[in-house]
């Protein structure tokens, strides 16, 4: 991948924040390929994290996603994270699978065979405290992965 000055800055700037969900089990999807190959035929469930550079996301959203993990008796089968604003294809691609909800960065999906079964926006994560979107996660958690 041949990046310019900006893009080269910006990938170092934000590798720890990208680190801190593939630290967690998650599959860091970077290409529309990438998420098309994944997404293809997709069964069980995907808890899917469009990450952001945003306070929002590294004071709530990503530690929200990895306490609620922690504590959940069932997980997902699939851990995906696509990084809003700085792997486009990606997240474009990604929310091709999701269209009946507006793109919002950072926010979580739950998706069961390939088809959104839960949605979280930056509405309901940027006015809340991390414990709050913690418990309404691990709710959907509870409620959605078996």
């Amino acid at each position: 991948m041949d990046m310019n000055a900006y893009e080269r800055h910006m990938m170092e700037m934000t590798r720890g924040m990208r680190q801190e969900l593939v630290n967690e089990g998650f599959r860091e999807l970077t290409t529309a390929e990438e998420v098309h190959e994944v997404m293809n035929g997709m069964k069980g469930t995907a808890l899917v994290v469009i990450n952001s550079v945003c306070g929002c996301a590294a004071g709530l959203a990503r530690p929200a996603v990895r306490e609620a993990l922690n504590k959940a008796e069932n997980k997902p089968t699939h851990l995906w994270t696509v990084f809003a604003g700085q792997d486009r294809e990606a997240t474009e691609a990604m929310r091709e699978y999701f269209t009946e909800v507006p793109p919002s960065s950072p926010s979580i999906a739950l998706l069961k065979d390939g088809k959104l079964a839960y949605f979280i926006p930056r509405e309901q994560i940027e006015n809340y405290e991390m414990e709050q979107i913690e418990t309404h996660l691990s709710d959907v958690l509870a409620q959605f992965v078996e």
